[in-house]
């Protein structure tokens, strides 16, 4: 059974009703042959130990004809599902999660082992996304935590080797934005780790959201104005929501971070709060390089950095880390972005809804 395809009717037994008439039938038949053999042996007066012998015969090949087609029945509908089902739970067991065990009935006469062997399909689908993320998760954070730990090490020995004053900050200063981005690394894999299995509990609390917006754009300040930014705020002077303060900074320092990463100097950012009926809207526009369509569709993927030349400037968890914190509050991000002519993040935050968590 395909995705998409609708179950019939489900039936609740293996063995049809017809099952039963045709071997009343059957056997109703086979009586009726052995009465009409038994009346002509007495009208032709055969011989006594003929007529049980030939008694005896009829009915043996009859038992051996049901029996091997009973036999047939219980193989067919019970013992060869079940023997590709433990050769399949074998194969899981050893790694494999690209088996499939096709049912044994169409999508329009299932019956309950075919229902079993179609949710066994869905668990080996899902255990093998799982073992792909893993896996692409490892590969991921070794690679991500390798590269700077090469850079500690290399200008480390450098600074070992060096005499001058200047070129040992140099190599110093190197060395503490390197673990300074590690230290950024870890602490955002476990705040995603913990976010995942909702380890972090959201502390839902009314508070003034564009004081939350304004305090944010501040601590970007100092990097604008030295990369030449303009950055334009326009947002309403108070809006209370309802969410975890902490949890929804780390939103709007994601994407305004992003932003200021992506603009070139002399660009633009804009950050804009707007209420309208049913919800409240909160965008970051930047005038940078943009996305692709391709891009757009993984950015909020772990470890996925569709502009490489900024890799080093992130470590591609920023925008899944804001995706969770979303999730977990019911919120929505729409983005809209094109190569060469920026991107924008739009927040939607739905009015009059208080989040209450346990």
């Amino acid at each position: 059974m395909k995705k998409g395809e609708k179950r019939g009717e489900i039936k609740s037994d293996r063995f049809p009703a017809s099952l039963f008439w045709i071997y009343l039938i059957v056997l109703f038949l086979m009586s009726g042959f052995h009465t009409g053999i038994i009346v002509l042996a007495n009208t032709l007066e055969w011989n006594k130990i003929i007529q049980v012998v030939i008694a005896i015969l009829y009915w043996f090949f009859v038992a051996v004809g049901l029996t091997l087609f009973t036999r047939n029945k219980i193989q067919k509908n019970y013992e060869k599902p079940m023997h590709d089902l433990a050769e399949a739970t074998k194969k899981i067991a050893e790694g494999d999660f690209s088996v499939y065990v096709p049912t044994i009935n169409t999508s329009d006469r299932l019956d309950y082992l075919d229902i079993m062997i179609i949710d066994f399909n869905k668990m080996v689908e899902e255990l093998g996304s799982i073992e792909t993320l893993k896996t692409d998760f490892f590969s991921n954070v070794s690679h991500e935590i390798k590269t700077p730990l090469a850079i500690i090490q290399n200008n480390a020995e450098l600074l070992c080797m060096e005499t001058e004053p200047k070129k040992q900050k140099e190599y110093a200063e190197i060395i503490f934005q390197t673990t300074k981005r590690l230290s950024e690394l870890i602490s955002n894999i476990l705040k995603l780790n913990k976010l995942e299995k909702q380890a972090i509990v959201p502390m839902t609390e009314e508070y003034d959201l564009c004081g939350q917006l304004a305090e944010c754009a501040l601590n970007y300040e100092a990097i604008w104005e030295k990369k030449g930014i303009e950055f334009d705020a326009d947002m309403e002077d108070h809006v209370k929501i309802t969410a975890d303060a902490s949890l929804m900074e780390l939103v709007w320092n994601n994407l305004l971070s992003n932003a200021v990463k992506f603009t070139e100097p002399g660009g633009i950012i804009k950050l804009t709060e707007w209420s309208g009926e049913k919800q409240i809207c909160v965008s970051v526009e930047d005038n940078g390089c943009g996305m692709s369509e391709e891009t757009q569709k993984h950015i909020f993927e772990k470890f996925y950095q569709g502009d490489t030349s900024h890799a080093m400037a992130g470590n591609g968890l920023g925008l899944a880390l804001a995706m969770r914190v979303l999730q977990l509050n019911d919120y929505r991000i729409e983005v809209e972005s094109s190569p060469g002519s920026g991107s924008k993040f739009t927040v939607l935050i739905p009015k009059g809804e208080k989040k209450e968590h346990e």
